[in-house]
């Protein structure tokens, strides 16, 4: 009896590392899987985007930017967040799986014809009656919303972001074609309203056969409080959230052309490229990542932190690279045509990395079951945001662009504020976590400042030489970056490397699942 206790001590012990070892392991398939997707994905999108941008008007893209105001803010009531509970919690019955499925149809039934009823009223609103018919086609996206949200949360829930991964890049290819195909057939704006539809409804169809997701809804809500008690939380933060992402577009409507309006969203659209496209992905495997550790908060608190540099030791050099290389790169790859985004993406490119500070705390918090925490946050942003672009108009559509620069540092001190208590995270853990990204990133666009100004005055700024400058330009940032790491933060360089070149997994993501040392 008395050899009993240790050998069962020393079972436990090896079936808790087993399993931890086993999380780790779908920890890293995850990131691998969803960034890896998205990575690709993003790469068929932008060489479809590339070709048609350069076919069609900044016009088109100012009145595409007007309607989606309209569905960005309808599109927080899909129902996302109440299915998204099924994450969260523990164990989840085929009778929630049909409540949530029940409830994402209902809500997205309600959307699309709230959304064809009211686009009269959103065409007079922008006095450009043309809208109140691309909102009405757009509706088909709404149909096709209930059966991508499900099946994905329930994919998310176990980490499984491989089928995802097949579904989303399907999706892609299937988007890609179709605005490159209806623009070279002189489709104008419809390009932009054709292209979207067939990319949902084609990733609907995919994520359905990936999850093998063959039930019926259910419209008896009975027993669902939780679902639906943690998402109306999320989904207030989430409308909020909205409103301070959505509100410069819906002010400045009224008050600029459909060219200065065009010209200002593709600068935003490029500036947001990285925080928009790659960190919500991320987000995604964290949020269930961080839900398995809530009972081990020190882990998670410094798994967060690691997570938290390295992803800010890669988007700074883009977001300061962008800033100092606007011109070349607009002309090379938009055209001539598209050079009035210049100064919008010089200034917004420098307000991005306060962007994606603030928006990695929301998986950690609502995965500790503290969703208050996003919604006062984000009940602030839709406060400060708004105020500070009806400031900024008063300016111009250049204004926009400073009214992001002076509010987002803002919003993001006031979410770290309501965050780190939660986390359990100290002011110079972060200062120590987002210090590395940002002084190599400024140093970096400092010296491909100095080189364009002092080493590249004799080549002109249009044409191919603007695509050598250009080239040459990333060369010295990206050498320059390199160095500077090396000697600034030699570690973090590691992690870029461990990650990018050698494809296995930083530290930062191991310690979603392994305890600290």
């Amino acid at each position: 009896m008395g050899e009993a206790t240790p050998k069962a001590t020393g079972s436990a012990a090896s079936t808790a590392e087993e399993s931890d070892k086993n999380f780790s392991a779908k920890v890293r398939s995850a990131v691998f899987w969803r960034s890896g997707s998205q990575i690709l994905a993003q790469i068929i999108t932008w060489g479809s985007t590339l070709a048609v941008i350069r076919i069609l008007d900044p016009s088109d893209y100012g009145l595409f930017a007007m309607t989606q105001t309209v569905m960005v803010f309808l599109a927080f009531l899909n129902g996302y967040w109440f299915a998204g509970s099924l994450i969260q919690s523990d164990n989840v019955s085929q009778q929630e799986i049909r409540q949530a499925f029940g409830i994402v149809i209902l809500l997205n039934a309600g959307l699309a014809l709230l959304q064809i009823l009211s686009a009269p009223l959103v065409a007079a609103y922008y006095n450009q009656p043309f809208i109140a018919q691309m909102l009405r086609v757009q509706a088909l996206i709404y149909v096709a919303t209930p059966f991508m949200i499900v099946p994905e949360v329930l994919m998310s829930r176990q980490l499984d972001f491989k089928r995802q991964a097949f579904a989303n890049l399907a999706a892609a290819i299937v988007g890609a074609l179709t605005a490159l195909l209806l623009a070279l057939s002189g489709w104008g704006v419809w390009t932009l309203v054709a292209a979207p539809i067939a990319l949902f409804w084609t990733r609907a169809i995919g994520l359905m056969l990936a999850a093998r997701l063959w039930v019926w809804p259910s419209f008896d809500f009975r027993g669902s409080r939780k679902m639906l008690g943690f998402g109306s939380t999320l989904l207030a933060s989430h409308f909020f959230w909205i409103v301070h992402s959505q509100s410069d577009i819906f002010i400045a409507g009224r008050i600029l052309d459909p060219h200065a309006l065009g010209l200002y969203a593709e600068a935003l659209f490029l500036a947001q490229v990285f925080a928009a496209k790659f960190v919500p992905p991320l987000n995604e495997v964290a949020f269930p990542a961080y839900a398995r550790l809530q009972k081990e908060p020190e882990k998670l608190s410094w798994s967060f932190l690691k997570s938290m540099r390295l992803i800010l030791l890669i988007s700074c050099p883009l977001y300061f690279g962008l800033s100092v290389t606007a011109q070349p790169l607009v002309s090379t790859i938009f055209g001539e045509k598209w050079l009035g985004m210049v100064p919008f993406i010089q200034l917004l490119s420098l307000a991005m990395p306060f962007m994606t500070f603030q928006i990695l705390f929301a998986p950690a918090t609502n995965a500790l079951g503290a969703p208050q925490v996003t919604l006062r946050s984000s009940i602030f942003g839709a406060l400060v945001m708004p105020i500070s672009f009806a400031i900024g108009i008063q300016f111009g559509p250049i204004g926009l662009a400073f009214a992001w620069l002076i509010g987002l540092p803002i919003f993001a001190a006031f979410t770290c504020w309501q965050a780190k208590g939660v986390i359990g995270l100290t002011y110079t853990g972060l200062f120590q976590a987002i210090w590395p990204g940002i002084s190599a990133s400024i140093a970096m666009a400092a010296v491909v400042y100095l080189f364009n100004l002092l080493a590249l005055p004799g080549l002109a700024n249009k044409g191919f030489e603007n695509a050598i400058r250009l080239a040459l330009m990333v060369m010295v940032g990206g050498a320059s970056y390199a160095g500077l790491l090396k000697i600034l933060a030699p570690q973090s360089l590691d992690d870029i490397i461990r990650l990018v070149i050698c494809r296995k997994a930083p530290e930062s993501v191991e310690a979603m699942a392994d305890t600290k040392d």
